[in-house]
């Protein structure tokens, strides 16, 4: 037993969330969820980014105020927490007086260790992602790759912090940690950009005020990258009341993000953290877009999938399960509503769920319910599967690790048409054979239900209630005879008479 602290990136307020955002979230949530199943204890952040020009501007589009703007999105992503069945432990807001206050005493100190210096700043720069793009990350001429967007000439005077006086540094960690960025792919494009010179960066924004104070010149904010990345950290010394959990589960062991954030992640952040003599998170997972007519969903284009119309048609669980299942977790890949269902029909209900209700109908039909207790066939399938499926979620290569799990209901499903039990039962000379195959399906179904908990919790638990075994504990995932004794009913975990789609507007 030991503690794992896991982190998402913290979401713009200045639009309503959206697929991209459940996807980031989800994959954390299972992380936190294995590893409480492990035995570990756990702490699952996530949260919103609330400063900055974007949020600014959208405030201002709606004649709002930022504050305004940021209480009523904030709470939009603090309602998607539940109904993805996300477990997080605390949900930060970089308005929180207690994280501003942390960040302040954070970039004093690094400050103080000499990092920070004054001068002028004239670059291309992106409002919608708060960045300034150097001429390698412009396209098109003074376009935003990622928002097609006429980039801005600014100018102004800014607090700087030194960014290029850890380039040795940074070089040398990736080399002495392979596995700080994953996949290899991602950590080799942080390593390019480190290695093709890194510049110093603005730290404070002079023209803006949302955003927090620098302590030491009230005339700026923080630019707002600072502040939220920060937050990872500032989180720990407020998330308990009464209690900083910073020496419990600082540094992170693992922080999920999107790719388009890779250089402040993986290159800004680690140097802040050096800057201000702070471990290292031990490792970085970077995942790809989840995509749309070919481009990454993003409120701003137009191209967003809504997750609350998703799961109210085919449930929170079919959610989970296909954002993980059908792109691999780090790479890019095509969402719609079609394969959803596809999907949903194919693994779902004809798979798990028929494999599932129909082990149990057979046991109460042939069985009165009562589970025979004998050795359960097999094994060879089922051997090391469960330390197997945590070394890849432990990389956070949540798709194999889904696949695995998959892999044994279809051999399940096929252990069924090969023993035909139905056939068995209607001759009392193979009654020894059928408890046999009622004993191996039941307690295959609740091992894989045991390894699916992290990824189809509101499923599982009905299942697991079925089969009078609740049990989610890890140790728990291998074949066992007499685990379960006795089944009751249960009802459609994948129902087929799904809701409508609804009509486009």
């Amino acid at each position: 037993m030991g503690t794992f602290y896991v982190t998402t990136p913290i979401y713009y307020v200045n639009a309503a969330p959206h697929m991209g955002h459940a996807y980031t979230t989800i994959a954390a949530d299972v992380m936190a969820r294995h590893h409480r199943q492990r035995g570990d204890e756990v702490f699952f952040l996530t949260g919103v980014d609330e400063h900055g020009e974007p949020v600014a501007n959208a405030a201002d589009a709606l004649g709002m105020t930022p504050q305004a703007l940021a209480d009523q999105n904030a709470e939009r992503f603090r309602s998607l927490m539940p109904r993805l069945n996300a477990s997080n432990d605390f949900f930060i807001r970089t308005t929180d007086p207690e994280h501003k206050a942390k960040v302040q005493e954070v970039l004093v100190r690094i400050k103080d260790n000499g990092y920070v210096y004054k001068d002028h700043y004239e670059g291309w720069y992106c409002p919608r992602c708060a960045d300034f793009k150097s001429e390698a990350e412009i396209e098109d001429g003074s376009r935003c790759p990622i928002h097609h967007i006429e980039l801005t000439m600014e100018k102004e005077e800014n607090y700087f912090f030194k960014l290029s006086a850890f380039q040795e540094r940074l070089e040398q960690h990736y080399a002495d940690h392979p596995e700080f960025v994953g996949p290899r792919h991602r950590a080799n494009e942080a390593l390019s950009f480190i290695k093709g010179g890194l510049q110093d960066v603005s730290l404070s924004r002079a023209k803006l005020t949302w955003g927090v104070t620098v302590p030491w010149d009230e005339d700026h904010v923080f630019y707002v990258w600072f502040d939220a990345l920060l937050n990872y950290y500032t989180a720990l010394s407020y998330a308990k009341p009464g209690e900083d959990l910073t020496g419990t589960f600082w540094p992170p062991q693992q922080h999920v993000i999107g790719k388009d954030i890779l250089k402040f992640h993986a290159v800004f952040w680690p140097a802040l953290l050096m800057a201000a003599d702070l471990p290292l998170p031990e490792r970085l997972y970077i995942h790809g877009y989840l995509l749309m007519d070919g481009e990454k969903m993003s409120k701003s284009l137009g191209n967003v999938l809504d997750p609350f119309v998703v799961m109210d048609r085919f449930g929170t669980d079919a959610l989970r399960h296909y954002v993980l299942r059908d792109v691999t977790f780090g790479q890019d890949g095509s969402v719609s509503t079609e394969a959803f269902e596809q999907r949903y029909e194919s693994e779902l209900a004809n798979g798990f769920g028929n494999l599932a209700s129909r082990s149990i109908a057979m046991v109460r039909k042939y069985r009165d319910g009562a589970v025979p207790h004998v050795e359960p066939e097999l094994r060879e399938d089922f051997d090391g599967l469960a330390d197997e499926v945590a070394a890849l979620i432990d990389r956070a290569e949540l798709t194999p690790a889904l696949e695995l799990v998959w892999e044994r209901v279809r051999r399940l499903n096929r252990y069924v048409e090969e023993t035909t039990p139905w056939a068995l039962a209607k001759d009392p000379a193979n009654a020894e054979r059928l408890d046999v195959v009622l004993a191996t399906l039941i307690e295959g179904v609740r091992v894989v239900a045991v390894l699916l908990a992290p990824v189809l919790p509101e499923t599982v638990d009905k299942l697991l209630a079925a089969l009078n075994a609740p049990d989610i504990a890890y140790a728990g995932a291998t074949l066992t005879a007499g685990a379960v004794t006795q089944v009751d009913v249960l009802a459609p975990l994948f129902p087929k008479d799904l809701p409508p789609a609804p009509v486009a507007a």
